[in-house]
């Protein structure tokens, strides 16, 4: 009975995925919502930075690129390129697990071994920003057939400063803010930047994303409670959901839902919760 009950679950669940397609190809496009608000697509998707692998391996490597570890071990490939020895990226993982992580990427053409050391076979690569904004849009496109562009740049806008992530779900417009480094390389500036982004565009959502496991209310909360301090008579309050993920709340003149979640647990199920909470306040 179990087998059956679970068994049913996942066909609905497919089902749901399967009609938020349709609704999304029956919505006008990205684009046309975009233009709609008077904005026009100057570049997007740059592909100079990005790490990524051959079509016919792309499946497996958006899979690996769940695991938080081997995000952190290309951020420390990246630091130590262009000669990466095995002893320089074994921080955050056991030597056994990044050797796996290293022969991985070389069977899929991504690492060129020289000795007992390798390099990428394509670089120099700046950050690791570009491919976590292309993880992330994946995430949109795989997980909830959401039309998805990252690294967006706009024409004739008053504010400056790219999008990292636009989808378009049910009609509505979710921008996201991603950001690949630790807390304390955070400035006030960028939250600051991240409300003029979101003021400026008014997506029925914004979510500010950072891919850590640290604690989110040590410095970031902060940081966006004096903002809203700044710019609010009364400002709305800063309201955990749950864990790491944080929510303010759409009210009066304050604009769209915002919300503040990291990569504690899953970055898929952390997405997750922040979509049901969209569509349970469209209710």
């Amino acid at each position: 009975m179990v087998i059956d009950e679970a068994h049913e679950i996942l066909i609905l669940r497919g089902e749901i995925k399967r009609l938020r397609g349709c609704l999304n190809r029956l919505t006008p496009s990205l684009s046309v919502m975009l233009r709609r608000r008077g904005f026009s697509i100057y570049k997007k998707e740059p592909p100079s930075d990005l790490i990524v692998p051959d079509k016919q391996f792309v499946d497996g490597y958006y899979e690996m690129l769940k695991k938080y570890s081997f995000r952190l071990f290309l951020r420390d490939v990246i630091k130590h390129q262009p000669l990466v020895a095995l002893a320089q990226v074994t921080r955050y993982a056991t030597k056994e697990v990044t050797t796996e992580y290293v022969q991985y990427l070389v069977n899929i053409g991504m690492f060129i071994p020289e000795g007992e050391n390798f390099r990428l076979r394509r670089g120099p690569i700046k950050s690791f920003g570009s491919t976590l904004e292309w993880f992330v849009s994946e995430i949109f496109r795989r997980e909830f057939s959401a039309e998805t562009i990252w690294g967006v740049k706009m024409k004739h806008r008053t504010v400056g400063g790219d999008y990292d992530l636009l989808s378009r779900i049910e009609g509505a417009i979710i921008s996201m803010e991603i950001k690949s480094s630790p807390p304390r390389q955070i400035y006030q500036n960028e939250i600051s930047s991240f409300f003029e982004r979101t003021s400026d565009l008014m997506p029925e959502t914004a979510i500010f994303f950072m891919d850590t496991e640290l604690r989110m209310k040590d410095k970031i909360v902060p940081m966006f409670e004096e903002e809203l301090r700044k710019r609010y008579q009364d400002p709305p309050e800063v309201r955990r959901m749950e864990r790491e993920l944080f929510e303010i709340s759409a009210q009066g003149t304050h604009g769209p839902k915002k919300f503040i979640i990291n990569s504690k647990d899953s970055v898929v199920a952390n997405i997750e919760k922040v979509l049901s909470s969209h569509f349970r306040g469209r209710a």
